[in-house]
C-alpha cells in the first residue's frame, strides 16, 4: 500500500528541518562567540600583566561584546528547545 504525503506534512517537514538548522546555527554562534570572549579575557590578563592597561581595557570590552551575542545566541537554543 502506497501512502501519501500531505502538503500538511511536507510543509511541517520542511519547517522542522529550518528550525533544526537555526538550532545548530544558533549552537555554533554562541560556542564562536563563548570562544571570543575567553580568547579576549586572556588577552586582557597579559595586557594587564604587562602594564598596559588601556589595550586591556580594550580586550575586556571586546570580551563583553562576543559575551553578549553568545547570550543572544544561547537564548534562541534554549527557546527552540522549549518549542
Amino acid at each position: 500500500m502506497k501512502t501519501f504525503e500531505t502538503s500538511s506534512n511536507k510543509d511541517h517537514a520542511v519547517k522542522n528541518s529550518v528550525d533544526h538548522q537555526k538550532g545548530i546555527d544558533h549552537h555554533k554562534k554562541a560556542a564562536s562567540h563563548f570562544e571570543a570572549t575567553a580568547k579576549s579575557h586572556l588577552d586582557a590578563a597579559k595586557h594587564h600583566e604587562s602594564g598596559n592597561h588601556e589595550k586591556a581595557a580594550k580586550s575586556t570590552l571586546e570580551a563583553q561584546n562576543h559575551s553578549t551575542v553568545a547570550t543572544e545566541a544561547q537564548k534562541e537554543v534554549v527557546k527552540s528547545h522549549k518549542a
